[in-house]
């Protein structure tokens, strides 16, 4: 079995850091990168694209809300073509630096409260992923489970990559549970732990009723800013690797998979 294993980082912002980006990057496969909108700055994002570069990791586009002082956890009211135009915005900085330092932007995912209103909204999700699509159709979409999402990327024709967040509690539908809940955030190395085994043996999540969901992952995240995420990281990689799996960078894994770059 081959899997991508991800993180967010790059969420720092000038002198004040966030999360252990130098462990991180020796563990995954592919990162999503902060830009500059709820979190990082052009230095940041210029450092993790070099030292991404130089460890063979994908780089993706982190989009978020303009929101610094809420990490981009918090719900924003913005007209619908200002919020597309922000999305452009975002990519074309990580596209710019990625191409000056000889690397690239291979795929993107929506953060925080912008990717958990898209996921569970279809009129937000289309015009979303339809800028996604006219920036780059060969970008791959890396998102939690969503039939908003997956159906708006069938009809513009751009790859969709499902990643399961191993360290967030999912409800019936295969949506994230909100933050503001208790045990939305998974913190124990050792339950993590059995959440990915039992996706790589079985294929199903635990939601946090108790429900077991059938989810077809291409990818497995980790959020950099999670308490413990190297330490988390380093045993979902021995769990992939003890269940005889390969961890791969997203954009290999797509190969084939239809959309533009298919």
């Amino acid at each position: 079995m081959k899997i991508d294993l991800n993180a967010d980082m790059g969420e720092g912002f000038g002198q004040w850091p966030m999360g252990n980006d130098e462990a991180l990057l020796d563990l995954v496969s592919s990162a999503n990168v902060a830009c500059g909108f709820h979190a990082g700055d052009p230095l940041i994002m210029q450092r993790t694209a070099e030292r991404a570069k130089a460890r063979g990791v994908d780089l993706g586009a982190h989009v978020g809300f303009p929101d610094r002082q809420g990490f981009g956890r918090r719900v924003m009211q913005i007209d619908t073509t200002e919020l597309a135009a922000m999305v452009t915005y975002q990519l074309g900085a990580l596209d710019g630096i990625a191409r000056a330092v000889g690397h690239r932007v291979t795929h993107m995912s929506f953060h925080g409260a912008l990717g958990k209103m898209a996921a569970a909204d279809a009129d937000l999700a289309r015009p979303l992923v339809r800028t996604v699509a006219a920036f780059d159709p060969n970008l791959v979409i890396v998102s939690s489970s969503s039939r908003a999402i997956e159906g708006a990327a069938a009809q513009c024709g751009i790859r969709v990559a499902t990643t399961f967040l191993a360290d967030r509690a999912y409800d019936d539908e295969g949506l994230l549970v909100s933050r503001a809940k208790p045990g939305a955030v998974i913190h124990d190395a050792g339950a993590v732990a059995k959440r990915v085994e039992r996706l790589l043996r079985d294929g199903v999540v635990i939601a946090a009723s108790g429900k077991a969901l059938a989810m077809p992952v291409k990818s497995i995240l980790m959020h950099g800013d999670t308490q413990g995420a190297v330490e988390l990281a380093r045993g979902i990689r021995a769990s992939i690797e003890a269940a005889g799996g390969e961890i791969v960078p997203v954009s290999r894994l797509m190969v084939g998979f239809g959309g533009a770059g298919g």
